[in-house]
């Protein structure tokens, strides 16, 4: 792996860590993602999924997968809001 292609990247991720709106930009996307997910799951292909008990797994499992993803970052933003508040920015 190229070393300045991965600094470059830890500090892409830091930015967006730290910049509120870029954070809550990216949670409102996966926000869309999962319901898009769950939605299409539900109703357009749950024969499909129901065909197969690896196919039900996978597609619940990665829908799970983002679900946890974005409430990590909602409770990461919920801990830098508390500790901005205290901080008085």
């Amino acid at each position: 792996m190229d070393q300045g292609k991965w600094e470059s990247d830890k500090r892409v991720a830091q930015a967006m860590l730290r910049d509120r709106g870029q954070r809550r930009r990216l949670m409102t996307r996966l926000l869309l993602v999962v319901v898009a997910q769950l939605v299409f799951g539900v109703w357009a292909i749950d024969g499909w999924l129901a065909e197969n008990p690896w196919r039900f797994v996978i597609w619940w499992g990665a829908c799970g997968l983002l679900t946890l993803v974005l409430m990590t970052f909602a409770v990461y933003d919920f801990l830098v809001v508390i500790r901005e508040e205290r901080d008085g920015k």
